[in-house]
């Protein structure tokens, strides 16, 4: 299966002009460290700058509700001190959701303008 996707890339490749050819290239699959980093190049991130901000606050935040349940000796703290632990891995994890979303969304509009690519460049062949 491989060999026949690499034989449709060059083949595509040799179809594109020079700077669509560097253009597609550029749409190839990225692996995690590029698709977070990717989340740094959209529109929204001033959104994924403030969201790192909050989790790392309730990660803090998570650090003293452990520290203050261990410490306490009443019942109602200890209930008091887990529910706003709890919160804060309900936020951290709402947070890491939707970074997740973002780069499954950022990978999905990478494939369609691959397939975008590929339909320009197989339209231009088509003899009319």
């Amino acid at each position: 299966m491989k060999n026949k996707m690499e034989d449709i890339d060059r083949l595509i490749k040799e179809t594109l002009s020079r700077e669509e050819a560097k253009f597609y290239d550029e749409l190839d699959e990225q692996n995690l460290l590029e698709m977070i980093g990717g989340l740094f190049k959209t529109k929204n991130r001033w959104l994924i700058v403030v969201m790192n901000i909050v989790n790392i606050v309730a990660f803090v935040t998570l650090i003293y509700c452990i520290v203050q349940f261990l410490n306490t000796n009443t019942t109602d703290m200890l209930i008091k001190w887990f529910a706003a632990g709890f919160v804060c891995i309900t936020f951290m994890i709402m947070i890491k959701l939707f970074s997740w979303m973002q780069m499954d969304k950022n990978a999905l509009l990478r494939e369609i303008k691959r397939l975008e690519l590929q339909i320009s460049s197989l339209s231009g062949k088509i003899p009319e």
